[in-house]
């Protein structure tokens, strides 16, 4: 199964600098823990240095993520405040009819509710539901 994970980077930040991204590794941990070979794709770990990148580079990046994110077997959304750039890549997956589970206290933001297969509150939801064979489950958006 390939994961893809989105999730706030900068969010509204102005300072060029990023949100903590120990919520991946947590997301990660989860899912090498119950969900036999699965293959993970992280944007972070796959730009790490992406945040310094010039307008162009930033430009491209951001498409391919989103190109990336179609392509999974689901995408686990982590937003805790808005992110225009999760925004993108859930739109994607969902119109590629990849399932959506989105970790976020939004539940009532249009772009969470209308895009998302389904909605957790925080991390241990999610992981529980994990743990539980949730995204075994787990189908084609309709």
């Amino acid at each position: 199964m390939r994961v893809f994970i989105a999730g706030i980077m900068q969010g509204t930040r102005r300072d060029g600098g990023m949100v903590r991204q120990d919520y991946r590794s947590r997301i990660a941990a989860v899912l090498q823990a119950h969900v036999t070979g699965v293959e993970i794709w992280d944007p972070n770990r796959l730009h790490p240095d992406g945040v310094n990148y010039g307008r162009e580079e930033a430009k491209r990046t951001l498409v391919e993520m989103a190109e990336l994110a179609a392509r999974a077997d689901c995408l686990i959304a982590y937003v805790p405040e808005a992110s225009m750039g999760t925004a993108v890549e859930m739109w994607q997956a969902y119109r590629a009819g990849v399932p959506v589970y989105t970790i976020s206290p939004l539940t009532d933001n249009w772009v969470v509710f209308t895009l998302s297969t389904e909605v957790f509150s925080d991390l241990e939801s999610f992981a529980g539901f994990v743990a539980a064979g949730g995204l075994d489950r787990g189908g084609k958006v309709a």
